[in-house]
């Protein structure tokens, strides 16, 4: 009963850090649900892609009313992330693809965010002189080169998202500003609902494959649900970039904890195959 309690009090920090930092979500999502709540790590990466995409959809939802989802780019880019999300589901369940190594890819991918979590947060240049404002503030149309940079980087996001889990935001958005030629207002609120759509075609590739724990689904999403707007409302407080460098730093202690278990996951397995083999010799 305790750790039930412990890991929905978790689950409502899902949400306030999609609400108060736009992204977090994945990332603290199946730890939870791995090392708290006890579930696989197949089962609970399907379970992080229903929770999250549905979380981020409901985030979608105010941007969408303020005019900053973009279904052009939603379409082009989330095309690509969707084949990619359920090519990477049906490899995740090839016998080949461990528990142990979707981990291991995890905690890496966790690291990654982290360091750019933190390098965003790092001393900005200098101001920009009003003389320079017309060139920064001119969106130039989005070249053929670009789009098939962000199309080839939205499939490679969407093959992480169904191996995984995570929802790509940390690497969508800046896609969508860098090669997209996206405002980052609507740039966050078109990753939202790409991260949805996401989670869907990745969720798609593992049913059927895996156990499903419906009800506890459910309940994290609920107060997941319910954490976003807890943090949206705790934005108009706290500033996100004085936490985005604590959380980036939080999340390469987790990623250093995972690594540890899955390690020591690996000496055992090898142990036990040696002892395996030394009984087959005798």
């Amino acid at each position: 009963m305790l750790i039930q309690i412990l890991g929905h009090l978790l689950a409502g920090c899902i949400g306030v850090s999609l609400g108060l930092l736009g992204g977090g979500g994945s990332v603290l999502a199946l730890p939870i649900l791995v090392y708290v709540m006890g579930i696989t790590p197949k089962s609970a990466i399907a379970m992080t892609l229903v929770i999250v995409g549905t979380v981020s959809l409901i985030g979608a939802i105010p941007h969408w009313y303020q005019g900053n989802v973009n279904l052009k780019k939603v379409f082009l880019f989330g095309s690509a992330t969707m084949l990619g999300a359920f090519l990477g589901a049906k490899l995740a369940n090839l016998p080949l693809i461990t528990g142990t190594m979707q981990l291991l890819l995890f905690a890496t991918l966790m690291f990654l965010a982290a360091i750019l979590m933190i390098l965003k947060n790092s001393p900005s240049s200098p101001p920009i002189a009003k003389k320079d404002l017309k060139f920064k503030v001119y969106t130039p149309p989005m070249s053929p080169t670009g789009l098939l940079w962000m199309v080839s980087e939205g499939l490679g996001i969407g093959i992480l998202t169904g191996l995984v889990g995570v929802g790509g935001g940390f690497a969508i958005v800046p896609a969508l500003v860098l090669l997209g030629n996206t405002p980052i207002k609507e740039a966050i609120g078109t990753s939202l609902v790409i991260i949805a759509l996401n989670a869907v075609a990745g969720f798609l590739g593992y049913v059927g494959k895996v156990p499903l724990d419906w009800g506890l689904m459910g309940s994290f999403t609920l107060v997941a649900g319910c954490g976003t707007f807890l943090g949206a409302y705790l934005s108009q407080y706290i500033h996100a970039k004085q936490l985005q460098k604590g959380f980036g730093y939080f999340l390469i202690a987790v990623a250093a904890f995972i690594f540890v278990q899955q390690w020591g996951t690996i000496r055992l397995n090898t142990s036990s195959q040696h002892s395996e083999l030394s009984i087959m010799k005798q």
